[in-house]
C-alpha cells in the first residue's frame, strides 16, 4: 500500500463501530523512590510520590480503539464501589460507550495496584472476584448486547477474556452464534479456563504460551510449518476462520484455510510489556473489520505491540505514532 492509501485506512476508522465484551478492570499505580531497606523485614521501602489510576483489561482495549478513532461500546459486569465509579469515569472521559456495563451488588470491581520503584514494579495487589456472572447478570449482558448489535450493526466484536467470570462458557457461546447470524466477524483473545469454548469466532488470538498449553504440545522450534500445524490442531478444535498467534520476540503469525505466515518483529527498546496484547487485538480486529485483510491486521498489530512495549504500564497506542511508524515499515 502506498501512503495515501495508509492515510484513507486510518481515516476510516472513525467509522468503524466495534463492541468489546470482557472483563473490564482498573490499573492503580502508586509511583515512588528507594532508599533503603525496611528495618522490620529484608524489604524495600517505598517513598510514595504520585498515585496514578488507569484502564485495565477489556477496558484497555476499548481505549486502544478509542485512540484510532473507533466508535467504542463495552459489555462487562463491575461492582457497586468506588473502584467501578473511578473505572467508568475514565472510560467516558476518553468517549467510550458505558451504557452497557452492568454495576452489580454481589461483585467488586477487579483493582490491580502496582507498587513502582526507579520504573520498575516492584510488587501488585489483586483485589478482585472471578467466580463467573450469575444467572441474571448473564441475562442482562446478552439482553443489551442484543439490542446493541440490533440498533448499531457493529462491524466487529471483540471478546476479550482475562478469567475474572464475564465470558462464561453461555456467554461467548451466545455472542459469537448472535454474530454469526448477522454476519458480524467475532474477534477473540483468550485465556486458558474457556481456551475452546469460542468455536465458530473469526479470529482467535492466543499467545504462544496459550497455544502451547491449550493443544498440550511442545514448539521446539518457532517457524511456519509448526504454526501452521498449531492453526490446524485449533481449527479442529474450534472451526474458526482465522488464527492470530503473537510470538513475543519473535512476532506474530497469522493462518487460515489458505493463507499462512509469520511476520518478524521489529527491533524495539522494550520498557514493559503490560497491555501489549491489548493493543495488539484492538489494532488487528480494527484493521481486519475495515479491509478484511488479515494480513494487513497482522502487520500493523505487529508495529502497534512493538511500540507500548517503549512504554512503562499499560497505555493506548497513539495513532499519529502508529501512522508515522506505518509510513517508515510498510510504504512501498
Amino acid at each position: 500500500m502506498d501512503q495515501q492509501a495508509f492515510e484513507a485506512l486510518f481515516g476510516s476508522f472513525n467509522n468503524t463501530k466495534i463492541g468489546v465484551v470482557g472483563d473490564i478492570m482498573l490499573d492503580t499505580y502508586w509511583w515512588g523512590s528507594v532508599d533503603r531497606i525496611s528495618p522490620e523485614a529484608p524489604v524495600p521501602i517505598v517513598s510514595l510520590q504520585r498515585k496514578e489510576i488507569r484502564v485495565g483489561g477489556a477496558a484497555n482495549v476499548a481505549l486502544n480503539l478509542r485512540a484510532l478513532g473507533a466508535p467504542t461500546t463495552l459489555f462487562a459486569v463491575i461492582g457497586k464501589d468506588a473502584e467501578g465509579e473511578a473505572l467508568s469515569s475514565l472510560l467516558q472521559s476518553e468517549g467510550i460507550n458505558t451504557q452497557y456495563i452492568h454495576e452489580s451488588a454481589t461483585r467488586i470491581t477487579t483493582n490491580k495496584v502496582r507498587v513502582m520503584g526507579r520504573n520498575q514494579q516492584m510488587m501488585r495487589l489483586d483485589h478482585e472476584h472471578t467466580h463467573d456472572i450469575s444467572e441474571a447478570e448473564t441475562e442482562k449482558l446478552l439482553s443489551n448486547f442484543y439490542s446493541y448489535v440490533d440498533n448499531e450493526k457493529p462491524a466487529l466484536i471483540i471478546l476479550e477474556d482475562y478469567n475474572k467470570g464475564v465470558l462464561t462458557e453461555n456467554v461467548i457461546l451466545a455472542v459469537i452464534a448472535y454474530c454469526n447470524s448477522k454476519g458480524i466477524p467475532t474477534s477473540v483473545d483468550p485465556k486458558q479456563k474457556n481456551f475452546f469454548a469460542y468455536k465458530g469466532c473469526t479470529i482467535f488470538k492466543p499467545n504462544l504460551k496459550e497455544v502451547k498449553e491449550g493443544l498440550k504440545i511442545e514448539l521446539p522450534v518457532v517457524n511456519e510449518a509448526s504454526l501452521s500445524k498449531a492453526h490446524d490442531a485449533l481449527h479442529a478444535h474450534l472451526q474458526h476462520g482465522i488464527s492470530f498467534i503473537t510470538l513475543s520476540e519473535h512476532g506474530v503469525y497469522f493462518g487460515n484455510s489458505t493463507t499462512h505466515k509469520l511476520i518478524p518483529t521489529h527491533i524495539r527498546n522494550i520498557a514493559d510489556v503490560s497491555g501489549a496484547g491489548d493493543t495488539v487485538i484492538a489494532v488487528a480486529s480494527l484493521t481486519y473489520a475495515s479491509t478484511q485483510n488479515m494480513e494487513l491486521a497482522a502487520e500493523l498489530a505487529n508495529i502497534a505491540g512493538g511500540l507500548v512495549c517503549e512504554l512503562v504500564g499499560t497505555a493506548p497506542i497513539s495513532k499519529e505514532h502508529l501512522m508515522n511508524e506505518v509510513k517508515q515499515l510498510l510504504v512501498k
